[in-house]
């Protein structure tokens, strides 16, 4: 099951500035541990080269690309170069995201934008520029990593992170529907509250940086007692990438531990 051998897949935000698992650099380890060949691309080259490093060791395949997903030149290069270097894109990943504090009085319009620009209009430019040629191709598999915050208010003030996250579901419902037809699906992961490298920042900007207590309060919101990590998000987004998976299209698979589902 979920054989990826013979496929080729882009993965954003494919690796991590921090130590540890980010969801980008499980992400990109698991197509790879499948059979992918991945092209990984991020903001830090550092990054993406540590990723591919850790794919080779494991007698993997990857490339990796430094690239601003929010620059609509970069963007596009980045997708020429991998059907000029591997000839073809079975998978894209749109993982890149990030939270900024703010209600709709504090925040200011830059930082808006720029949450939009991040979250929802860079998975907007890698589709643009790879759809083509996915419908030429006759198929192709899309998922786009979403947020719980997209669904339910999760006790922190990120009104332009929850708007573009929701934004990004129903751009991908939409899609889905559209090139349905040529063969290609487009699905998205929705991942709760993970325990990755970025909870430190994230203590930071909404805890005063308590990061104990950030955990311990993350962990009690779980309906199941703790944090999930970047391999459930991984292992979501290899399914929705597999054949197992070719008659789902259109929609999501939420891994929160039961948090959007709890009343609490």
């Amino acid at each position: 099951m979920l054989d990826l051998k013979n496929k080729v897949a882009l993965v954003t935000g494919c690796g991590s500035i921090l130590p540890g698992w980010g969801n980008g650099k499980a992400i990109a380890t698991i197509l790879a541990r499948q059979g992918a060949t991945v092209f990984g691309i991020d903001y830090s080259i550092e990054a993406a080269l540590e990723t591919k490093k850790i794919i080779e060791s494991e007698g993997g395949k990857c490339l990796a690309h430094q690239t601003d997903v929010t620059s609509s030149s970069q963007v596009k290069d980045a997708v020429d170069t991998c059907i000029r270097e591997l000839g073809k894109i079975d998978i894209l990943v749109n993982n890149v995201g990030q939270s900024e504090p703010g209600d709709p009085v504090s925040m200011d319009e830059n930082t808006w934008d720029a949450q939009f620009d991040l979250n929802v209009k860079s998975a907007f430019m890698m589709c643009k520029h790879t759809l083509p040629h996915m419908v030429d191709a006759c198929g192709g598999a899309i998922i786009n990593v979403a947020s719980v915050a997209a669904l339910r208010y999760i006790g922190k003030p990120q009104v332009a992170y929850s708007a573009s996250k929701a934004a990004l579901l129903q751009f991908s419902r939409a899609s889905a529907v559209i090139y349905a037809p040529q063969g290609i699906r487009l699905n998205c992961v929705i991942p709760g509250l993970m325990f990755t490298p970025l909870v430190k920042r994230l203590a930071n900007k909404y805890a005063e940086d308590d990061y104990d207590g950030f955990v311990a309060q993350r962990n009690k919101q779980v309906p199941a007692g703790r944090m999930g990590d970047a391999w459930d998000v991984a292992h979501a987004v290899a399914f929705l990438a597999s054949d197992e998976a070719k008659y789902i299209n259109g929609t999501e698979i939420i891994v929160d531990g039961g948090l959007v589902a709890a009343t609490r």
